[in-house]
């Protein structure tokens, strides 16, 4: 193994721990622009190395999906991931992309058929995750999101209207 594999697979078993603890805001470099298989998260998946590491490779799309790597999570899925797996934080990939305000992530899920009604740790779908995120951690895409949900059919009955949100208590309302 030449020094820039050695460093490569390095840069893997630590990213792999950051997974697994759910470090996603540091692991954005290895998440980066994936065009011309520069991207080393798809890189190392390409080469095989999360064979044998599942649960990090499932964090691994839930990361994509906090971090907004839309390309990222589509190839991904067309992979074969499990579009609900990754959820060693409480929250799976479709939970994150909707708390972090990531838009285009968020309609690639909602065309993937990821399940709407999916609970977190705190008993929340993806929707109310939307919503409390929306109030509590706004972001500029938040409303789009929580619009786009319920276009896409999920069910606003798992929580309490009015929010006191008038932006978000007009979309409940229509």
């Amino acid at each position: 193994m030449t020094r820039s594999e050695d460093v490569d697979r390095e840069q893997f078993l630590e990213a792999v721990q950051g997974l697994l603890r759910g470090d996603f805001s540091h692991l954005a470099p290895v998440f980066e622009d994936d065009s011309s298989n520069s991207c080393a998260i798809l890189r190392w998946h390409a080469n095989g190395w999360f064979n044998d590491q599942q649960p990090a490779l499932e964090e691994a799309l839930t990361c994509a999906c906090f971090l907004g790597r839309t390309s990222v999570v589509l190839r991904l899925l067309a992979d074969g991931m499990d579009v609900s797996a990754g959820r060693r934080t409480g929250l799976n990939g479709f939970h994150w992309a909707v708390n972090r305000g990531q838009l285009d992530t968020v309609k690639l899920l909602i065309e993937q058929k990821a399940p709407l009604e999916e609970r977190n740790m705190y008993g929340g779908t993806i929707l109310s995750t939307a919503v409390w995120s929306a109030i509590h951690e706004p972001r500029p895409d938040h409303l789009a999101i929580v619009e786009a949900l319920l276009k896409a059919g999920a069910k606003h009955e798992s929580f309490e209207c009015p929010t006191g949100n008038a932006q978000i208590d007009a979309l409940m309302a229509r």
